[in-house]
């Protein structure tokens, strides 16, 4: 049996098992380590093992993963995602589709907090979804625009996605957080624009307007100033060059935890939430890094990454089309995968291959920063895309009373954004790049 055909046999064996709803990082490993061992024996693979966890959970930059999540749990705890929608809310409450917009709002300023799709789709959700069904939208309209504004926690720093895409590619993260901000905001726009065309077409999907009065508007902004102390704080000081991304990320649970004891909106059972969900998260990360360092490590054996780009580096087709080929992939992989577990399988091999293209003239390491925000793109999509979707199914846990097929359809002029997003981010790299070149 040849190299290339065990590599492609783990492969398969690795979604098989995914499929079945084996753990990810089972799926994995258990794959990779059978490989390596029909590879190289039972001793180089146990050689292997002996140094690759400590090696991998070792590094210093992992830090800033359980540190930023943690300052997320503490503000999910501290009840500080009421604030942000309420205010949101008291904007956007003079258009139709107002709440709606509010709560893709709220969810991307949220998620620059929090750092978590998941936490920032179910925490927003059970403050705006009760609301919004109370005043009148429908199922579709509310789960969907819920569902999808959630998306944006993939794109925003502190994006733990986006983190993890850095220390694979050995990228600067405050770059790396810059590069991402127009491409989130670009999100926010379409979603909003989406929202406007749907209660415009179908006026049934949202009650009439409900403007807010100066004094409520107020009220509301006086509210939000713990999210901006600490967001101005936090990056700040990181684009600022005050301190590292680590640094900044325990100043955050620092300033978050101190606000929240302020406010007197946390507990000790609050508090011991927020770090034991903090415990289990970056526990299942860290495992799913041991796993796809073992199969991207067999893979590497197979020679199956070099194959592959020996083979892509002679195809006579355009490097663009190529890129839009591995966005396809990836869209197809979000059928069966999360966000993290696709980064850390696929980056390690298809890295190499993206940076030996040619595209547009771009130097390493503009090219590096690009490739990473159309994959944390992709990967916001693949959130809402059937017919998976982990935001959709999230949605459908918290609103029982909407079948998660009218979610599905209610996402259907979202992923229209998405698509046009995507084909702008594909051929105007500036897009992603020029804040990056501005600010540094």
């Amino acid at each position: 049996m040849s190299t290339m055909t065990i590599g492609l046999l783990m492969f398969g064996a690795m979604l098989t098992l995914m499929a079945v709803r084996v753990p990810i990082a089972i799926a994995m490993f258990v794959p990779g380590a059978v490989g390596y061992l029909l590879l190289s024996g039972w001793m180089p693979l146990l050689s292997h093992l002996k140094g690759a966890v400590y090696g991998r959970v070792s590094v210093y930059d992992l830090s800033v993963i359980p540190l930023f999540m943690l300052m997320g749990g503490l503000a999910v705890q501290g009840g500080l995602a009421k604030a942000l929608f309420d205010f949101a809310n008291a904007l956007l409450g003079r258009f139709r589709g107002g709440m709606a917009m509010a709560g893709v709002l709220a969810c991307a300023a949220f998620g620059s907090i929090s750092g978590s799709t998941v936490a920032t789709t179910a925490t927003i959700a059970q403050v705006a979804y009760p609301q919004m069904r109370r005043i009148g939208y429908s199922g579709r309209l509310a789960t969907a625009a819920l569902a999808t504004g959630g998306t944006m926690g993939v794109l925003l720093p502190p994006s733990v996605t986006l983190v993890v895409y850095a220390i694979l590619t050995e990228q600067n993260i405050t770059k790396m957080f810059l590069a991402a901000y127009v491409p989130a905001l670009l999100a926010a726009v379409g979603y909003l624009l989406a929202i406007g065309f749907i209660v415009r077409l179908h006026p049934e999907h949202a009650p009439a307007a409900q403007p807010a009065s100066a004094a409520q508007v107020l009220r509301a902004a006086l509210q939000v100033w713990p999210i901006v102390a600490i967001f101005g704080v936090v990056f700040g000081g990181i684009y600022g060059g005050l301190f590292t991304a680590t640094e900044g990320a325990a100043i955050g649970v620092v300033l978050t935890f101190a606000i929240t004891l302020v406010r007197r909106e946390i507990n000790w059972g609050k508090f011991v939430n927020a770090v034991r969900s903090t415990a289990q998260t970056s526990g299942m990360i860290f495992l799913i890094f041991i796993g796809a360092d073992m199969i991207n490590a067999a893979l590497a054996l197979s020679q199956l990454p070099s194959q592959l780009a020996d083979i892509v580096g002679h195809l006579q087709i355009s490097p663009v089309l190529i890129m839009a080929g591995v966005m396809v992939f990836y869209i197809i992989l979000g059928c069966v995968m999360d966000e993290m577990s696709m980064i850390l399988l696929t980056v390690p091999t298809l890295f190499p291959v993206i940076m030996g293209l040619d595209f547009y003239g771009l130097g390493p390491a503009d090219k590096a920063l690009w490739f990473g925000v159309l994959i944390l793109t992709v990967c916001a999509i693949g959130m809402i895309f059937p017919p998976v979707g982990l935001n959709v199914y999230i949605m459908n846990g918290l609103a029982r009373d909407v079948p998660m097929v009218e979610t599905y359809k209610g996402v259907v002029p979202f992923l229209i954004t998405d698509g046009i997003r995507l084909a702008l981010l594909l051929m105007f790299p500036a897009l992603a790049l020029w804040l990056v070149h501005f600010l540094t």
